[in-house]
């Protein structure tokens, strides 16, 4: 009976139209986004969850519309006059719109998945349970919605409720970190507190890091109780079972709460040890790039080894390997300060290529080649910034490795084109012997992590 009664629902209710409703939003949104997570399958699990700071309010309202069916169509007074307890006629409503936006979510997934599958070769397992606590915040919400609409039977409700949602959702992470500015006139920021971590929406990874799975159970836990919570309100017709409503919420806030960790999105991730593995094409000089990134090998290999052609041609001990870098972004890091294992003297450190919306790497424009040579003259040396005259230096003995004048730079101003270009002539003026010289020093410099050798390529005024 119970089963003809829910399939019943799921045709005749809103529970449907809520469904369609985050299927076309979430779709809209994750597609709109496709060059943000294409090829990388963490990528697209933590989207799907930054994808509920919308599709959590849009439930809420959803849950609030469906809770007042009953007042609406004026049959209260006549449901309670039956002899069934009210819990056994809300369930299988209740259970219509839970089916319909785990439906809807898990669909939106699927559908994001045809820009990860033909391009990845690396499925973290933490994709699954990361994905996975969108199901409980999405039933959670779609109960408190119906148990609020239910209690507060008007036409307002709803959309009263998708705005709480979304301030809830959308601003309260931003309002928790609370901003001091120094004597310097400098924000800074304090770590968000634990109590954050409690919405499911979650932003700001890096690719070679994933979310603790630990934080994704005591979130899963938590949200589960919330939902226990919103199905208890919803059946409850006395003040005692209302208050006993609560308590699996309280409970939850209890044991997750003191165990999830302060500063929220930060505090969370962990780098992933199997993402930032190397994966090597051997067939000539080494090039390696992340497991993360495997599907960028093919077409990094050429570029690679034609920049390492170009720098033995030139450069005396000149490296003979090209690496991508492992180092997980200095906003991303869980310690800013440490800096990261610097490479030997015969690798090159790139950074990874621009991905595009198939998840290929976007050789484009004829960007990465100048990046490879200019990463000669690079060590990851846990900075924040390079200065002016460090880049300069960089982009002179670029050029040098190619024999040719540094290429005007989009949105520069004439005149620091021009400044490269006689620090270029300046430099090939010199002796061949002392070109080499002065660039295997500026090498070993950066090796070392000093910049003064690369900057003495410069004339005197542009240091």
């Amino acid at each position: 009976m119970t089963g003809r009664i829910l399939r019943i629902e799921l045709r005749r209710s809103a529970a449907l139209g809520i469904g369609l409703l985050l299927l076309v939003t979430g779709a809209a949104l994750l597609l709109s986004s496709t060059e943000f997570f294409a090829g990388r399958w963490m990528q697209l699990a933590v989207l799907a969850r930054s994808m509920l700071m919308v599709l959590l309010p849009l439930a809420l309202a959803g849950g609030a519309w469906m809770g007042r069916r009953d007042a609406r169509h004026r049959v209260n007074e006549l449901f309670a006059s039956t002899v069934r307890p009210r819990w056994q006629r809300v369930v299988p409503t209740a259970s219509a719109l839970a089916v319909t936006v785990v439906t809807a979510y898990i669909l939106v997934f699927v559908i994001a998945a045809g820009w990860v599958v033909p391009t990845s070769a690396y499925f973290p397992t933490a994709t699954i349970v990361v994905t996975a606590v969108g199901v409980p915040a999405l039933i959670a919400a779609g109960w408190l919605g119906m148990a609020a609409g239910r209690a507060v039977p008007r036409v307002i409700t709803a959309p009263i409720l998708a705005v709480v949602g979304f301030v809830l959702v959308g601003l309260v992470p931003e309002l928790a970190t609370a901003r001091d500015t120094s004597g310097a006139g400098i924000a800074q920021f304090r770590p968000e507190p634990a109590g954050v971590l409690l919405l499911p929406t979650f932003t700001g990874l890096d690719d070679f890091q994933t979310i603790a799975t630990r934080v994704s159970l005591l979130q899963a836990l938590w949200l589960v109780s919330l939902a226990a919570t919103g199905l208890l309100l919803l059946g409850a017709v006395r003040r005692r079972a209302i208050a006993f409503a609560v308590l699996p919420a309280v409970l939850g806030v209890a044991v997750a709460l003191p165990l999830l960790p302060v500063g929220g999105a930060r505090g969370a991730a962990v780098v992933d040890p199997v993402a930032i593995e190397l994966v090597c094409d051997n067939d000539g000089p080494q090039v390696c790039v992340t497991r993360a990134h495997a599907g960028l090998l093919p077409a990094v290999v050429g570029p690679a080894r034609q920049a390492l052609a170009t720098i033995a041609a030139k450069l005396p001990n000149a490296p003979v390997r090209a690496v991508e870098t492992q180092q997980v972004s200095y906003w991303a890091r869980l310690d800013p300060d440490q800096a990261p294992p610097r490479h030997s003297a015969d690798t090159i450190v790139f950074d990874t290529p621009t991905i595009d919306r198939g998840g290929r790497a976007d050789l484009s424009g004829d960007y990465f080649l100048p990046s490879l040579l200019k990463a000669t003259w690079q060590q990851e040396c846990g900075d924040q910034a390079v200065r002016g005259d460090v880049y300069r230096a960089r982009m002179v003995a670029a050029a040098w490795l190619t024999g040719r004048p540094p290429a005007p730079q989009q949105g520069w101003a004439p005149e620091e084109t021009a400044g490269l270009e006689s620090a270029y002539q300046a430099l090939v003026s010199l002796p061949e012997v002392e070109q080499r010289r002065r660039m295997a020093a500026a090498r070993e410099g950066v090796l070392a992590c000093r910049d003064d050798e690369l900057v003495a390529i410069l004339p005197a005024d542009q240091q």
